[in-house]
């Protein structure tokens, strides 16, 4: 009977039959904690689309799960085994990625987080888009705060915290029967300690079959039965093509702050991108961003040649700051910016909740975040893509901070 159903949500895929014709969402389950399963392998195809998982091998990407979403006009590449980030994107001569000196998906367990004086998530950073946090993110360092029974207590925090390196507890794929089929890769991954944060992440990557454009929907739930800080930064990470001299990021800008006193030297050009660049030591812009009545914001970043451009929209209500990080670097070094949609600031927790921007979660309450992404080719698309976040600009001035925030 469910090979029968199957068969027929296929056909209505592929033939377009109408919604009727099909009475339920058909699931796949992957991976699954609760019923002890995981496939190695596996793949689903219909009409001009498929979605295909795999174990890699070799390396210190030895056992880590990959599924590639192919709608026909983009493939997505997802890792469950790294916290459902997106490793890469492409389409034709575009991609959605750079070419980090880590070259293989690094498993997470060869991760040591507190390596290097808390830098060790470096050691697997290579993916398009990592979610940073979720008990905390930002710079490593010393945090300080209340322990609930009066006093205050320490502890070292790393590097953009442990969500991007907890494999997925639960991965399913979903497709849509209704129109327009929507394929769907779902992820539960849980960052959970005994005396510490109990929290979940539902995470969905989508993309409609033939489209341009795909999905990112997270929930963040306290599962705990105190109240418990979080944070989350979608560090989106962009190189070549994209990314070259001349290139330019968009955005609406409220404020702009330099991030450092040498991000604060060169300000002026914080939306134009050098070439590749030996020895050039990264910059950082911290920006509030603007919106439009729906409390939406955006992002755009062109190529020099204005004929390619990714772009990045969400709601400044769910992430309210937006980081710009610029890391024109020798290739060989990762050439690379990063467009970072956030609850807050990349500083170390300590700074980031003297400044009010660490959000908290009541017992069982739960936060939602979502990023739509688009691809666009030709020079009249990237004009209309990029003319949208100037309509969130107009006459606005920005608010330009010629000094870095004082500690």
């Amino acid at each position: 009977m469910a090979c029968c159903r199957c068969f027929t949500i296929l056909i209505a895929l592929c033939f377009g039959l109408p919604a009727s014709s099909v009475h339920a969402d058909q699931r796949y389950v992957l991976t699954s904690t609760e019923q002890n399963v995981h496939r190695d392998s596996w793949k689903l195809s219909g009409g001009n689309w498929s979605v295909e998982k795999k174990t890699l091998h070799g390396g210190k990407q030895e056992g880590v799960d990959l599924i590639t979403i192919d709608n026909g006009v983009l493939q997505i590449d997802v890792v469950p085994t790294r916290g459902m980030s997106v490793y890469e994107v492409r389409s034709g001569d575009m991609r959605l990625g750079w070419d980090s000196p880590v070259e293989d998906i690094v498993h997470p367990s060869l991760i040591d987080l507190e390596s290097r004086g808390g830098l060790g998530w470096l050691e697997g950073f290579n993916e398009w888009m990592v979610r940073c946090g979720l008990e905390f993110a930002g710079h490593p360092g010393t945090d300080e705060f209340e322990d609930g029974a009066g006093g205050t207590t320490t502890r070292d925090l790393t590097l953009h915290g442990k969500i991007g390196n907890i494999p997925a507890s639960e991965v399913e794929v979903i497709i849509d029967s209704a129109a327009p089929h929507r394929i769907r890769v779902r992820g539960i991954v849980y960052e959970k300690f005994f005396y510490g944060p109990k929290l979940k992440l539902i995470t969905e990557i989508s993309v409609v079959p033939g489209q341009d454009s795909f999905r990112i929907d997270d929930t963040v739930e306290n599962l705990g039965a105190q109240e418990q800080e979080f944070q989350i930064i979608y560090h989106a990470n962009f190189g070549a093509p994209l990314l070259g001299a001349g290139a330019t990021v968009h955005a609406a800008v409220k404020s702009l702050t330099p991030m450092d006193a040498h991000a604060a030297e060169s300000i002026d050009g914080y939306a134009t991108y050098l070439p590749p660049t030996a020895g050039f030591v990264e910059q950082v812009y911290l920006v509030e961003p603007l919106t439009d009545e729906h409390n939406r914001t955006g992002a755009v970043l062109q190529n020099a040649a204005a004929d390619r451009a990714a772009s990045m929209h969400w709601s400044a209500e769910q992430l309210p700051y937006l980081t710009i990080w610029k890391n024109t670097a020798a290739t060989e070094d990762g050439y690379v910016t990063g467009i970072e949609p956030a609850t807050g600031y990349p500083y170390n927790r300590k700074v980031e909740r003297a400044a009010g921007r660490v959000p908290k979660l009541s017992p069982g309450q739960k936060r939602q975040f979502t990023l739509d992404i688009g691809l666009h080719r030709g020079k009249d698309n990237v004009k209309a893509a990029v003319e949208q976040i100037q309509s969130l600009q107009g006459d606005h001035p920005v608010d330009v901070q010629r000094e870095p925030p004082k500690s």
